[in-house]
């Protein structure tokens, strides 16, 4: 499962905040792989990528203390977008894509 929050307008302390908050993500069971990146063409405009075994394991570690200290701060000032998906195509460098099964295929 991949998260994809989107920031815009942020502040000089931005940086900072994030990182506690991808710090806060990273200790939960699940987590996989974080970053934060900023746009090559509006530098106000910045998302925080994570990836997870599942969707369960993502929304416990929205539920967990620490998270909720240190990283809900951040997230109450994402934009209104969708922000969690299914990784349904994948290819390692040089690999095949491999299209895994979802919880939304009809039949």
């Amino acid at each position: 499962m991949i998260s994809v929050t989107h920031f815009a307008a942020v502040d000089a302390a931005f940086e900072r905040r994030a990182r506690v908050a991808l710090q806060a993500l990273a200790a939960r069971p699940g987590y996989l792989a974080g970053r934060v990146g900023r746009s090559t063409d509006d530098p106000a405009c910045w998302v925080l990528v994570s990836e997870w075994e599942n969707v369960g394991s993502y929304r416990r570690a929205l539920g967990n203390f620490d998270v909720k200290v240190q990283a809900a701060p951040l997230l109450a000032e994402a934009l209104d977008l969708p922000s969690a998906f299914e990784a349904l195509l994948e290819a390692a460098p040089c690999g095949e894509v491999v299209r895994h099964a979802s919880d939304l295929d009809l039949g």
